[in-house]
Order: structure tokens, then C-alpha cells, then sequence
């Protein structure tokens, strides 16, 4: 019969902002269904941020069927803190909850693809990607509008400067990360069926803040030969090429032959942004952004030209 709060921070020791938050997000994602084996009837959340503000964060959660489904409410971490300090005052403290959430019927929406066709090699494809959908009530400026214009921008780097590349240089925006990676399971089962060879996959999902190196999911071999190009990279400010994380998208590629790439930018910032309203277009400098597609673009140029 009681509200659960569930207020525990993420991390701030961890140096890698998303170590934090996978540290605290199972209480976004699972509290409201822990909540309920033992009779709650709401939970509350703290947002997944390290910033101290007004801005709830929302995100994905899930239920038991097992159990009641009872709403959950992300609020915002100065309104955790005060909640905090009020309980620890006042043990019997109520709280009036009301929510106007809303599950509307499905619709189809569509991943949107770019290409330049390789000039030797075409059956060989790159791709680069982003998400198109967002979290609202925010505009997604961040997760991930950024991650899509920098695969657009890609490509026309490649034909700003008149690079003609001998593979296939795919620019895909998928639809529906955010719940469930519709658009990234569809996209995979398409390439499956035409007998697509993808080379390499790179994906950027994780802000358009400066760009520090690369995340590797590849095979020791492809590794060996990527970690060979990271003296070039240094030279742009790019130290942290490593193995790593790629991206959920490009995910469902995995197949032990396709290597997988993350661009990761620095993160300090991300989770101020990430799932809120504050997630707008004015929140993203463009020469950051345009450092990311430039880092982006130069590791699709070194596999192009010499392949993996």
C-alpha cells in the first residue's frame, strides 16, 4: 500500500559517465516491477543524472506480468534530494501521485537510408548511423539527432573532397532504438535476406560532444589492425581507440565477421541532457558536432582504403 522512492545516485567517482548510470538505471528499468511483488502501489524514481536540477529524465522500465502493473515517476534529482530530507524529518509523509501516461496504438515508421555505391568494391558496405526517435517531451538533440547528422555528414565529407570510396558508404537512420530497436532488428533481417556483406558498421549514440577515440568490437585480427592506425588518430585528439562498445543499432549486425565501431565523445555532459527536455537543438555546439563526423569519417577512410 505504499509508494517505494528509489534514490540512488549514479556514481560520481566513475570516470566514465555511462559506468555511472549503468550502475543506477535497474531502478528505472525494474523498480516499479520489484516494487509491486511486495503490494506497492507507485514507485518513484530519481532521475539518471549527475547534475543536480529541475529536469526529470524519463526512459525505458519494464513490468512483470506476474504482478500489478504500477506506475513509476521519474523526478528530478533536486526534487530527490528534497524528498530525501523530507522523509528523514518525517517518516509518515504522504504523497499525492497523478500521472497522465498514455500507451497509443502502433504505427509503422521507417529507417531512412543514404548511400555511395563503392567504385570497386560496392558489395562491400560501411555503414554509419544514428537513431532517429527520441524520448519526449525533449527534441532528442543529443540521443540521437546528433548521431544522425553525423552520418549524413559523412558521406558528403567523402564528396566534399571529391573521395571516391571503393566500398559501399552507408548512411542509415534507424527508427525505434528507443523502444526495443525495431528499426535496427529490421534493417539486419533485410541485410540477412539479401545476402549483404557489411565490412564494418560505425555508429555514434552518445551525444555530439567532442570526440575522444572509438570503442572496437571486432575480431582480434580486425582489432590488430585498427589499434595499428592509433598514432593517426592521436594526432587529432583521438586517444581512446579500444576495444569497446559499438552501439545498440548496429548491434544486431553482429555476426563474428562485420566489425562494429562506437564513437565515443567525451561524456562529462551527456547525462545532463540524456531522456530530458533539456535535450534541445540550442544544447548542441556545432564544432563539436562537426569534429564527431570528421573523426567519423576518417576512420571510415582508413577502412576503405585499406580494408580490414
Amino acid at each position: 500500500g505504499k509508494i517505494v522512492f528509489f534514490n540512488r545516485p549514479m556514481d560520481p567517482t566513475q570516470i566514465s559517465t555511462f559506468d555511472a548510470y549503468s550502475g543506477a538505471v535497474d531502478q528505472r528499468g525494474s523498480g516499479a516491477a520489484e516494487a509491486a511483488k511486495y503490494g506497492a502501489v507507485a514507485a518513484i524514481v530519481r532521475s539518471m543524472s549527475l547534475r543536480l536540477d529541475d529536469y526529470p529524465h524519463t526512459g525505458a522500465m519494464h513490468y512483470n506480468d506476474s504482478f500489478p502493473k504500477i506506475p513509476s515517476a521519474a523526478i528530478s534529482t533536486n526534487d530527490a534530494e528534497l524528498l530525501s530530507g523530507m522523509l528523514k524529518e518525517k517518516k509518515s509523509l504522504k504523497i499525492f501521485l497523478k500521472m497522465n501516461c498514455q500507451t497509443l496504438e502502433e504505427v509503422n515508421s521507417f529507417n531512412v537510408i543514404g548511400e555511395i555505391k563503392g567504385n570497386e568494391f560496392p558489395d562491400e558496405i560501411i555503414a554509419v548511423g544514428g537513431h532517429l526517435d527520441s524520448w519526449d517531451p525533449g527534441e532528442g538533440a543529443h540521443d540521437d539527432g546528433a548521431g544522425c547528422i553525423q552520418s549524413v555528414e559523412v558521406l558528403r565529407l567523402f564528396k566534399s573532397m571529391g573521395i571516391k570510396p571503393k566500398r559501399t558508404l552507408r548512411a542509415v537512420m534507424f527508427m525505434n532504438e528507443e523502444n526495443g530497436l525495431r528499426g535496427a532488428k529490421k534493417y539486419a533481417d533485410n541485410a540477412k535476406a539479401k545476402g549483404e556483406n557489411h565490412l564494418a558498421a560505425i555508429e555514434s549514440d552518445a551525444g555530439g560532444f567532442s570526440p575522444r577515440g572509438f570503442g572496437i568490437d571486432a575480431s582480434p585480427e580486425k582489432t590488430k589492425i585498427v589499434l595499428s592506425w592509433k598514432s593517426l588518430f592521436e594526432q587529432f585528439g583521438l586517444p581512446e581507440v579500444e576495444p569497446g562498445h559499438s552501439g545498440a543499432d548496429i548491434s544486431q549486425l553482429k555476426n563474428g565477421s562485420t566489425a562494429l565501431f562506437g564513437l565515443s565523445p567525451d561524456s562529462q555532459r551527456y547525462f545532463d541532457f540524456h531522456h530530458a527536455s533539456t535535450d534541445v537543438f540550442e544544447g548542441v555546439n556545432k564544432r563539436e558536432l562537426e569534429l564527431g563526423s570528421a573523426a567519423m569519417a576518417s576512420l571510415i577512410y582508413l577502412i576503405d582504403k585499406y580494408g580490414l
